[in-house]
């Protein structure tokens, strides 16, 4: 890394060294799954943006292939938004939502209930993701209190599926390593098997295989007991957890299960929703179901700004609401509900969308890229490609007969080389294991697709060349 200086400091007005940047990131900043171990990290610095494209201190250009964190929806550098966000803090940067009403969360509200299913039209706005997922777990233990069935609690979640690193969003997070070395509510909490086909056993159709995954989710009911369920959270697509897509007819019929056994259905659609199938939820337009309660973030202010939200079902909303109940309160907010300035970022964010046909241009160009994802199937070490949308999955495997020792490096370097050697060539792939997966920004074009597939195809004949 050269001597450039990347920024200013405000209070100072003075250039700032690349260097002192990264050493001030390896001293002081504790970052998400941040390892105790004692070597620098030494991340690369992103250093400013455009597009689909990040660049680092020396003006080498990355195409920003995880979209951030599934988040980066319209690109990076839109003048619109940076005025928007300025022009709603001089209006008014903030109000208590306890005390107060304002116009860009109001009108938010109003255009996310236009947008999602069925009858979702109740939206209660958090900070992120993992909020948002908290606040539904703790309104599905409000609606059963109120329906007076304090036992109905348990919450079933998923082998891979992932939802948050707040406490109850953690404890239904069925990802291995999120379950390392801290504490989570195992007594409210359920998990069931992997849902993907690619494990399914040798033999086994893939038909059979979604019976087998429906019947598991039943029998979890059964064996807790209907009366102690409250909720089942899934993914439309487990993002985090491999991209991974159940197989055809599963949403559905597991949305049958719990409605048989009045279990409540929470979508979590934080990286599904607004655009990353092509539709602003998948939920009902991709996999044709309207769950009880949708969650929400990333894509919804395109990553400019944290925000979250919660959808209700009226359903649910009248079926605990009377007159005599106007002095029951659902608990449950944060100080930055309904932020004015986030509200006016995801409602500009929207504009955008509609303006530019984001989502119609998703559902256009899908077919070519996930045709060049499954083309990197044909490599030896590449045991599955997967994905639906603008969001994919490559994951490396060692061939009958490999040695043991090539075998346990590939299970567990796979994703990190792939990863390394990629950037080298001027592309961000995320790294999970003998995985890696992408959701780049969605206003990335058909050459660009192009682009990205080709480095990414690259580096995987060079791990193979390593690693077989």
């Amino acid at each position: 890394m050269t001597d450039q200086t990347i920024n200013a400091d405000p209070g100072h007005n003075a250039a700032i060294p690349a260097e002192a940047v990264q050493e001030w990131d390896n001293e002081h900043f504790v970052h998400p799954w941040e390892s105790i171990g004692t070597a620098d990290a030494d991340r690369t610095i992103a250093a400013r943006a455009e597009g689909i494209y990040l660049y680092d201190p020396d003006g080498k250009k990355y195409i920003d292939g995880p979209g951030g964190m599934w988040c980066v929806q319209i690109g990076y550098g839109r003048r619109e938004m940076a005025d928007a966000i300025a022009e709603q803090t001089m209006r008014l940067p903030y109000t208590s939502p306890w005390a107060f009403a304002a116009e860009p969360s109001a009108l938010l509200a109003k255009r996310i209930a236009e947008m999602a299913p069925g009858d979702l039209n109740s939206v209660f706005f958090t900070t992120g993701g993992s909020s948002a997922v908290d606040s539904a777990i703790r309104f599905v233990q409000f609606y059963n209190n109120m329906k007076g069935r304090p036992e109905k609690k348990i919450v079933i979640g998923r082998e891979k599926g992932y939802h948050g690193s707040t406490y109850l969003a953690a404890s239904v997070t069925g990802k291995e390593r999120t379950k390392s070395r801290l504490d989570f509510e195992d007594r409210l909490v359920r998990l069931i098997g992997n849902v993907n086909p690619y494990v399914r056993p040798e033999g086994m159709s893939v038909e059979d295989w979604c019976d087998a995954k429906v019947n598991e989710l039943e029998q979890a009911i059964l064996d807790a007991g209907p009366e102690n369920v409250g909720a089942f959270i899934a993914e439309p697509v487990l993002a985090s957890g491999g991209v991974i897509v159940p197989p055809p007819g599963y949403h559905k019929r597991t949305l049958e299960v719990c409605r048989k056994y009045d279990v409540l259905y929470i979508s979590d659609e934080v990286v599904t929703g607004f655009g990353r199938l092509g539709h602003w939820f998948a939920s009902e337009d991709v996999f044709g179901i309207t769950p009880d309660i949708i969650t929400c973030a990333k894509g919804l202010t395109s990553g400019y700004l944290p925000m979250g939200a919660m959808i209700l079902s009226d359903r649910l909303w009248n079926d605990i609401s009377a007159d005599d109940r106007e002095h029951i309160m659902f608990s449950n907010g944060y100080t930055y509900s309904g932020h004015p300035v986030c509200a006016a970022a995801a409602l500009k964010n929207i504009e955008i969308f509609e303006r530019e046909g984001i989502l119609e241009h998703v559902r256009e160009i899908t077919p070519h890229f996930q045709e060049r994802l499954n083309a990197l199937g044909r490599h030896e070490i590449i045991g599955d490609t997967r994905g639906v949308g603008l969001i994919g999955c490559v994951e490396g495997v060692a061939a009958p007969g490999t040695p043991e020792s090539k075998r346990l490096a590939i299970d567990t370097e796979f994703g990190a080389r792939v990863d390394e050697k990629c950037e080298d060539m001027g592309l961000i792939v995320r790294p999970l294991i003998n995985q890696c997966v992408f959701s780049p920004p969605l206003i990335i074009t058909l050459d660009e697709v192009d682009q990205m597939f080709d480095i990414l195809e690259t580096a995987v004949q060079q791990v193979q060349d390593e690693m077989l």
